[in-house]
């Protein structure tokens, strides 16, 4: 009975959202304020019946009900509670019931949040929020259904994938599909402008935590896969250009492109058509990342479910999305053009622009890397395979040119800069750069690539420092504060300028991590008996044998090592190979040492008689990776918290 209450709903919903539509579309018609309060209700009731509907099936796995299919497919009865509870998204269905119970959130929130401020575009907003839901709820209630009955019903699940049964896999897709679904908002807000031909700078500052949210929702989601195959897969790496992984990726750089590209609108009232063009891209680029994650298209150790029937209609889907969309900003572009024009090449908004074009040169590069070898096969039947000499040869130098344009934007004044302004604003940026290439030169980086590289962080470093030290002297000639309260006070005086240079930051650690643990990475695979041992870098590992390890519902053994350098004993380490008795899949449990300067990484392998291979890693500054998302994301929140401006509706 309860099951049919969480069918019943899901249904319910999809009556629900097209409700919705038609009450939106009515109060669009006839200017009557009644229509558009049933569709806010009708949104607000939709969000109700979905999180009951995420209910239920929630205590069918905790209670085992092995009466659904789905429950019976994603789990057994020596799963632990903790991996039980959010098995729920382990596999196709539950994972497109929690995206559409997440959409179905952002839409209620959006409609009580912007209800009193934004009542013009209302209508729009409870409309294509609600189209968006209808599409997700007709695949949930048709093509997928997490409630379907069993055709008997087992005694015990089959249990969940092993690779999923680990803490990063399971905070993961939640963070992947906040970020996905947040985009909904700020598309919708965009379609809803542009539907009223009124694409001025307020549905841009409406939308702008919207976007932000997302935007780190994503970037946290993308942080924490990488994390998880880093440790978990026993390869010591933890970005593959995987299909899966550049299906996250691409809206990622398009929403990065559309953040720095409104603040252009906002001041200097250009790109209007740009904006909209960058949001509608990173929306139906979320759509792709659903389409190639759950259609079975393509083979990737993070595509957990596959179903091409269902990805037919996902891409169906963004194709009514993408003919809706673009075809409206084809016939609306022409009547919306900026008022203002370029004023000079050497200027903050044309290195805005150039920086929206490498963002989208960037991912027109993974773009055709994850596709092409789809396309190739659809139409000849050969597969090939794209891989990372590609994306380094092809996506690192562009890489390299936005990270200088990050550097180069703050730097250039609105409108024309002058000779005297350059020289003066580039003066610091420049020592640092110079003294830190040639210091690092001297450390002995010789390798031209990643000297560039590094060269190009030391110039970025270095403006933000003058960002930092300009606004902290300004407010002391102003106040007459000594130098720490008044650098404070200028931080929590602009929040978002400050936030913005704290996520530049934390976007140079990342950047010093990739480069140190890419350029001086040491690799080694020995075969050792118990006393052996072997070098690894300046460190000695010994090998002293393997000892059973057992869990809840796995067995394995574990490689029993000590890492020391020059006769001091610096670890003891156990990485781990298991073994589950509801799957043949084994699965690695590598074995970490970290500090900020390395992490000595360990894999136990598969025995050779009564010898193991050991695979050994030494990987550079990856802490540095972690730590720069987390510094991304406080710069976020400061950015987040610099209070807004209430407008009456989108003029």
């Amino acid at each position: 009975m309860i099951n049919a209450l969480g069918q019943f709903s899901v249904i319910f919903a999809l009556v629900l959202s097209a409700a919705t539509m038609a009450s939106a579309g009515v109060a669009l018609a006839t200017s009557q304020p009644a229509w558009v309060r049933a569709a806010r209700n009708a949104t607000l009731l939709t969000f109700i019946l979905l999180t009951l509907s995420m209910g239920v099936l929630e205590y069918a796995f905790l209670s085992h009900d092995y009466s659904l299919k789905y429950v019976a497919a994603h789990s057994n009865n020596t799963l632990p509670v903790f991996y039980l509870s959010t098995a729920l998204w382990g596999g196709h269905e539950g994972s497109f019931l929690l995206w559409a119970w997440l959409l179905a959130a952002y839409a209620a929130i959006a409609a009580l949040l912007h209800w009193r401020t934004h009542p013009q575009a209302m209508p729009y907003l409870l409309l294509i929020n609600a189209g968006v839901l209808c599409g997700f709820l007709t695949l949930l209630v048709f093509l997928s259904n997490p409630f379907e009955m069993a055709e008997f019903l087992a005694a015990d699940g089959a249990g969940l994938n092993p690779l999923l049964q680990d803490p990063g896999m399971v905070f993961h897709p939640p963070f992947l599909y906040m970020g996905y679904v947040g985009f909904t908002i700020p598309f919708a807000f965009a379609m809803a402008a542009l539907l009223r031909g009124r694409v001025n700078e307020e549905w841009i500052k409406a939308t702008r935590r919207w976007t932000l949210f997302a935007w780190l929702m994503l970037t946290f989601g993308i942080v924490l896969g990488g994390y998880w195959a880093y440790y978990e897969l026993g390869w010591g790496g933890y970005w593959a250009w995987d299909p899966v992984e550049n299906a996250s990726f691409m809206p990622w750089l398009v929403a990065t492109a559309f953040l720095h590209s409104v603040m252009v609108q906002e001041t200097r009232k250009m790109f209007k058509i740009w904006n909209l063009f960058l949001i509608i891209v990173t929306f139906s680029l979320t759509l792709l990342g659903a389409f190639l994650v759950r259609s079975g298209v393509v083979s990737s150790v993070h595509s957990f479910a596959s179903d091409p029937s269902r990805g037919i209609y996902i891409l169906a889907f963004m194709s009514v999305v993408l003919v809706f969309s673009f075809g409206t900003l084809v016939l609306r572009g022409d009547k919306l053009k900026s008022e203002v024009s370029m004023d000079s090449m050497v200027s903050r908004e044309f290195a805005f622009l150039f920086n929206n074009l490498f963002f989208l040169v960037a991912m027109a590069t993974v773009f055709i890397g994850t596709l092409y070898p789809l396309m190739l096969e659809a139409f000849t039947g050969d597969k090939v395979t794209v891989g990372a000499p590609y994306y380094n040869a092809v996506f690192l130098p562009i890489m390299l040119a936005m990270v200088a344009l990050m550097g180069v934007g703050p730097l250039l004044p609105w409108r024309k800069a002058s000779p005297d302004a350059l020289k003066r604003n580039f003066i610091l940026p420049g020592i640092v750069a110079s003294a830190g290439t040639v210091a690092t030169a001297i450390a002995g980086l010789h390798d031209p690539y990643p000297l560039l590289g590094l060269a190009v962080v030391y110039f970025v470093f270095g403006t933000i420092l003058r960002d930092f030290h300009t606004g902290a002297r300004a407010t002391q000639r102003r106040e007459g504060l000594g130098y720490a309260p008044a650098l404070w006070k200028a931080i929590l005086r602009n929040k978002r300028r400050f936030g913005g240079l704290i996520v530049h930051f934390g976007v140079l650690m990342m950047i010093v991590g990739l480069i140190g643990s890419s350029v001086f990475r040491i690799e080694k695979d020995v075969v050792l008996k118990p006393g052996d041992s072997f070098a690894l870098g300046g460190y000695d590992v010994l090998f002293k044998g393997t000892e059973p390890v057992s869990g809840p519902n796995y067995s394995g053994i574990a490689g029993v090592l000590e890492v020391s350098r020059d006769g001091r004993k610096v670890a003891d380490m156990r990485p781990e190979k298991r073994s589950y008795p509801s799957s043949s899949m084994p699965t690695t449990e590598a074995a970490i040492d970290d500090n900020w300067w390395r992490d000595i990484y360990l894999v136990l392998d598969k025995p050779t008689g009564d010898s193991f291979i050991i695979k050994g890693f030494l990987n550079p500054l990856v802490k540095w990776i972690w730590t720069g998302v987390m510094v991304m994301g406080l710069g976020v929140a400061l950015s987040l918290w610099q209070r807004r401006r209430i407008a009456g509706e989108i003029k």
